[in-house]
């Protein structure tokens, strides 16, 4: 196969739609004009190169494989210095769209992920089995950025919230899974306590669920437990409905963003939001979901140290023309523009672009290429400058080697 990539310099994408239950049937089509005739729970769309669902590039008049298209010329695609350290497009750019909250989740480590890859492997388990905890070798921070209010779940709360808030339910076996925690309020403590938590047997989980819900129930419209009533609604009975007393409830106004570090259990209970992470599909599950849940696994793969407040929001950082908000990762970086008028932009990897709210253009040379609100423009690291013009809003998703 000839690379398209030096005879083109943009690429229109076409987008796989996730459609997972807990997606929004209405979210695509009032932000995106994005039609869905058969009413369908339109979870996620992935902008990207991932094997399990790879964009499409429209190259000419035919529409090609984006991965397909990267492993034919990679350096063209990707850049030497890219291709060298990731071997592939590093990031994979989502729009989520949350009706009902996801399950309360952990992704493990870099080095967390190659061994528990290979180790399954090693024992034969299929990569579609249900039970697979490690679907690739790869490490999977996250930020999200709130197109809407944007309700989430994120890393523990300081050690005196959780005491406080599982002190208020009367119960038995709740008393008995967290007396240690509480009377010496540490990590390993913590992590002992979530332990038994989430393995909790038939009778004890429900005595201890029960009594949960009847102080949920008198506190319906005080913080956390109005999640909790919220959540009890989708998933009652699950042990994960203790999840809002343990972690940071937050709710991120439109514009707003946070980083999800590997090993912090997080969920998304509600709401539209632009989401990049490493290229990885490895998810460790805790509760408010029917699917498989490791507890060793998880709880190995799990920072049990508590994240206060002021450090879940990722204040962005000013630049010419825009913001950036910081990663801590080399895989992704992630900039906003807003109604720009021909502003340069180099590039030393591939980008990814997405109209928010208006048509964007891009030209470089003679050729030109204008895209609508929703869509987004695959540019790889060869076409190496180009120059930008948006209406709105654009998100411009790109990797770093300065970090």
């Amino acid at each position: 196969m000839n690379s398209p990539f030096h005879s083109q310099p943009f690429f229109l994408m076409r987008n796989p739609i996730q459609t997972y239950q807990w997606g929004s049937r209405t979210a695509l089509p009032t932000l995106f004009n994005i039609p869905n005739p058969d009413q369908q729970p339109q979870a996620e769309i992935w902008m990207g190169a991932h094997p399990k669902a790879s964009s499409e590039i429209q190259v000419g008049a035919d529409w090609l494989p984006l991965n397909t298209l990267i492993e034919s010329d990679p350096q063209s695609a990707l850049s030497a210095e890219i291709y060298q350290r990731f071997g592939e497009l590093p990031f994979l750019f989502k729009v989520l769209a949350a009706d009902t909250a996801l399950s309360i989740q952990v992704h493990p480590s870099k080095q967390e992920a190659e061994h528990g890859y290979q180790k399954e492997n090693q024992q034969g388990i299929p990569l579609s089995a249900a039970h697979r905890n490690y679907k690739d070798p790869n490490h999977k921070p996250e930020l999200v950025y709130a197109l809407t209010a944007f309700k989430a779940m994120n890393g523990f709360r300081p050690h005196a919230e959780i005491i406080e808030n599982v002190t208020k339910i009367n119960s038995g076996s709740l008393n008995a899974v967290f007396q240690a925690f509480v009377d010496t309020p540490a990590a390993d403590t913590l992590q002992s306590a979530f332990s038994q938590l989430l393995t909790l047997q038939s009778t004890e989980k429900t005595e201890a669920v029960n009594a949960l819900m009847v102080v949920a129930d008198e506190n319906a419209t005080e913080a956390p437990f109005d999640t909790i009533i919220d959540l009890a609604a989708q998933y009652p009975g699950d042990i994960g409905l203790f999840a809002p007393l343990l972690l940071n409830v937050v709710t991120l106004a439109p514009g707003e963003a946070m980083f999800l570090h590997a090993r912090t259990p997080h969920a998304y209970i509600h709401g539209v939001g632009l989401e990049v992470m490493a290229n990885s599909d490895n998810v460790l599950r805790a509760g408010l979901t029917p699917k498989h849940i490791d507890v060793d696994e998880l709880i190995a793969c799990t920072s049990f140290i508590p994240i206060t407040p002021d450090q879940i929001k990722l204040p962005p950082q000013s630049m010419a023309n825009g913001e950036y908000y910081p990663v801590s990762v080399p895989d992704f970086s992630f900039s906003r523009y807003r109604q720009v008028a021909d502003i340069d932009c180099d590039m030393q990897s591939a980008e990814i672009l997405f109209a928010v709210n208006a048509p964007l253009t891009v030209v470089h040379a003679e050729q030109t290429l204008t895209i609508e609100k929703g869509e987004s423009v695959f540019i790889p690291a060869c076409t190496a400058t180009y120059t930008l013009s948006a209406m709105g809003d654009v998100v411009r998703v790109k990797n770093t080697l300065n970090t």
